[in-house]
C-alpha cells in the first residue's frame, strides 16, 4: 500500500516524529512496540471482543432511500453514530487503552474538541480502572456541555485550555505539555490521525475496522465490495482514515474528504486546511498547516468543534498532494442545512461534523448505478444546542 506510513512514519513527504527531547523515550517505545503488540493473539482477541460486545460493532450500513432518490444514486450511510458513546472515536480508544495497559501505564491523557473523543477515552478508562485527564478548549466546553457532563460522570477530570482560540489546537498543546511533565506513568491517547509517528498510523489501523466492515457489508448487499465513492468529513481525519483505509489501493473507488469551510474559505474564519495550508510542523508531525508567512499557526474556525483544527493528518495531506483523494469543503450554514435535511428525509440527526460530508454530496454528479458510502461518524445529540438556534 503506497498510501500508508513507511517505517519512519512518513506518507510521502508528510509525517515523521518531531518531539521534545523529554518525550523521545515515550514515542520511541511506542514506535518500537505498537506493531508487535497489536498483532499479538491476546490483543486481537480482546480488541475484537470489546468492539463487538462493548462498542456494538459491526455498525449497520444503511441504504438511505429518500436521500438516494434526491441524488439519483444509491447512498449508504455507515452508521458510526450507533457506536457506544455516539461516534467512531470508541474504536481507537479501545485499541489504545489495551496498548497502554500492556505498556504498564496507569494514567491516561487525552485532548478533545467535539467532546466525543474525550467521552470515548473517559469510557475506556472507567472500563479499565485507569485515571483519566481530558484537556478541552474553554470555548468547546461551552458549546459541547452534554459531553463535558458525560466525561465527568465517567470519572474523568476535564481541564479547560484557556490560551489561543480556546479550541482543539490549544487542548492538544496542553495535553502534550502534561505528557512532557509525566513521561513515565502516562499514555497520551491522541484521538485523530495527527501527532508524531506512530499515532497517525496507529489510529488509522484501529479505525480501519470501518472500511473492513463496509467492504463486507457491501458485498452482502450488492454483490460487490467496492463502492464508487466513499465520503467522510476531515478535521484531523480519523473517521476518514478509517473509512478510506481498505480502499486506498482500489483506484476505482473515489475517496472524498470534506473539510470545514467555516464562514467561507476567503473569510479568515475557516478550517479548510488543504485549500489554505502549507507544509509545516504541528503537534509533532509534518503536514499541511494553516499558518502565516512567518510560521505562526492561524486560528481555525468551524461551527463543528471536531473540525476546528488548523492542520490535517499526514495521510490526508499525502492523499491531497498525490491526487488520490478528492478534497471538498462545506460552510457552517451548509452543514446545518444538510443536518436538517437528513433529519427530515431519513429520521437521523447527524453530528455537525459528518453534516459537512452530507452537504458535499451535492457537489458531485452521479450516475444512476453509482454506489456511494458516507461515513456518518457521529450522532447529533451533542449539537442540539446549536441546531436549536436554527429551528
Amino acid at each position: 500500500m503506497k498510501y500508508i506510513a513507511d517505517e519512519h512514519g512518513y506518507y510521502g513527504e508528510f509525517g515523521g516524529a518531531f518531539v521534545p527531547e523529554m518525550l523521545y523515550p515515550n514515542v520511541k517505545e511506542l514506535q518500537s512496540k505498537y506493531i508487535g503488540l497489536i498483532h499479538e493473539e491476546s490483543f486481537k482477541k480482546e480488541f475484537d471482543q470489546l468492539l463487538k460486545d462493548y462498542a456494538g460493532r459491526p455498525t449497520p450500513l444503511f441504504l438511505a432511500e429518500r436521500l438516494s432518490e434526491k441524488h439519483s444514486a444509491k447512498i449508504y450511510l455507515k452508521r458510526e453514530d450507533l457506536c457506544h458513546t455516539g461516534a467512531h472515536k470508541i474504536n481507537n480508544t479501545i485499541g489504545q487503552i489495551l496498548l497502554a495497559q500492556r505498556l504498564g501505564k496507569k494514567r491516561i491523557i487525552a485532548e478533545t474538541g467535539a467532546g466525543q473523543h474525550g467521552v470515548a477515552t473517559a469510557t475506556v478508562c472507567a472500563l479499565k480502572g485507569l485515571e483519566c485527564i481530558v484537556y478541552m478548549g474553554e470555548k468547546d466546553i461551552e458549546r459541547q456541555a452534554p459531553n463535558v457532563a458525560r466525561m465527568k460522570m465517567l470519572g474523568a477530570t476535564v481541564i479547560p485550555a484557556t490560551s489561543g482560540s480556546k479550541t482543539l489546537k490549544d487542548a492538544t498543546n496542553e495535553a502534550i505539555r502534561d505528557w512532557i511533565n509525566h513521561p513515565n506513568d502516562s499514555h497520551y491517547i491522541i484521538g485523530s490521525v495527527v501527532g508524531p509517528h506512530p499515532y497517525p498510523d496507529m489510529v488509522a489501523r484501529f479505525q480501519s475496522v470501518i472500511s473492513k466492515e463496509i467492504r463486507e457489508q457491501l458485498l452482502e448487499k450488492t454483490g460487490n465490495e467496492l463502492p464508487d465513492y466513499v465520503f467522510a468529513c476531515v478535521g484531523g481525519g480519523s473517521n476518514a482514515a478509517g473509512a478510506f483505509y481498505h480502499f486506498l489501493d482500489e483506484s476505482s473507488v473515489k475517496l472524498v474528504a470534506v473539510e470545514a469551510a467555516g464562514e467561507g474559505i476567503t473569510t479568515g474564519k475557516t478550517a479548510a486546511t488543504t485549500q489554505l495550508g502549507v507544509t509545516g510542523i504541528l503537534h509533532g508531525s509534518k503536514s499541511l498547516v494553516m499558518q502565516t508567512e512567518d510560521g505562526q499557526v492561524v486560528e481555525p474556525h468551524s461551527i463543528s468543534a471536531g473540525l476546528d483544527y488548523p492542520g490535517i493528518g499526514p495521510m490526508h495531506a499525502h492523499l491531497f498532494k498525490t491526487g488520490r483523494g478528492i478534497f471538498l469543503s462545506a460552510t457552517d450554514d451548509e452543514a446545518v442545512e444538510a443536518a436538517f435535511e437528513l433529519a427530515k428525509l431519513e429520521g437521523i440527526i447527524p453530528a455537525l461534523e459528518p453534516a459537512h460530508a452530507l452537504f458535499a454530496l451535492n457537489k458531485i454528479k452521479y450516475k444512476k448505478e453509482d454506489i456511494v458510502v458516507l461515513n456518518l461518524s457521529g450522532r447529533g445529540d451533542k449539537d442540539l444546542s446549536t441546531y436549536m438556534k436554527h429551528l
